[in-house]
């Protein structure tokens, strides 16, 4: 299967360590995929509040390239390019004369036969849950990890057709995989509210603090995530956060990619684990002790 590789803009700016961490994971699993060439922004998260058109267009048009490629499937690791992929993808098999206008203003053919893979269908459906359990070489044993979805993985449903939108459970069975224990808890799939992060951050304080302190008081060591957005409210926020409510979160916020990594026996260094705000010292330290 020819895989094709949309890192979206986060994975090249501010998630670098979640491009970084996915290289080297499927460096130790064989598995090659190539990035799509002259690839655009998908347009998360503002183009859809402000041009419909263009909204399905600029994601479209990775597709089209990709499709043109001979690539049968396309990984997009952001939870937001993953969304906006399958909108437009959604919306042009859907739409005819929306995907005439798309078409024609691309210049190029999309015949919407193409399968896109946010990260966790990746890892479990095109790599496999039972080749990255056979590759687990530091078991990571009573580490307690909690799972945060966040919204854009699962809504909307009829689009997104991913898990169980109100309790998926996929990230959940790739921590246990790894030999640490799933933290069950109230905020897995509520918003993080990324998408207020600069129009009104009050709203994101709150949002994300509820999460945290949720995570916190079901006894989690870490968090993992598969989105860009939501790993920067969760990691980048959490010192905010503390001042405001005067409670101490200090949870280190990981990439599902990361934590698989060290499951591998990836040095820490390698995944770009020092790369966050919060600090995974005491993590690294308990892992190593195992």
């Amino acid at each position: 299967m020819k895989l094709a590789y949309y890192p979206g803009c986060s994975l090249k700016g501010t998630s670098f360590e979640y491009e970084v961490s996915l290289l080297k994971i499927l460096e130790v699993l064989d598995i090659e995929i190539k990035e799509i060439p002259d690839w655009n922004c998908c347009g998360a998260s503002a183009a859809h509040s402000i041009n419909h058109n263009l909204s399905v267009a600029l994601p479209a048009r990775n597709l089209a390239i990709a499709e043109s490629g001979g690539y049968e499937s396309i990984l997009a690791p952001c939870a937001a390019c993953s969304n906006r992929l399958k909108t437009a993808d959604y919306e042009l098999k859907t739409d005819d004369i929306l995907k005439d206008k798309v078409v024609n203003s691309l210049g190029m053919p999309y015949a919407a036969d193409i399968d896109i893979n946010n990260m966790l269908e990746f890892l479990s459906g095109v790599v496999g849950e039972d080749k990255i359990k056979s590759t687990v070489k530091k078991p990571l044993k009573g580490l307690k990890v909690a799972s945060y979805y966040g919204c854009l993985l699962v809504r909307p449903p009829k689009i997104m057709q991913f898990d169980d939108p109100e309790n998926p459970v996929l990230m959940d069975n790739l921590v246990a995989l790894t030999g640490a224990d799933p933290v069950d808890y109230s905020y897995k799939t509520e918003c993080c509210g990324a998408i207020n992060s600069l129009s009104n951050p009050d709203v994101v304080t709150t949002l994300t603090g509820n999460v945290l302190y949720d995570i916190k008081k079901h006894g989690a060591d870490l968090i993992v995530v598969a989105c860009p957005l939501c790993h920067s409210n969760l990691d980048v926020r959490q010192r905010e956060i503390e001042r405001k409510y005067g409670e101490k979160i200090g949870l280190p916020v990981l990439f599902v990619t990361e934590l698989l990594g060290l499951s591998f026996g990836i040095d820490p260094k390698d995944l770009a684990i020092d790369g966050h705000m919060v600090a995974a010292d005491k993590v690294l330290k308990k892992i190593k002790e195992l």
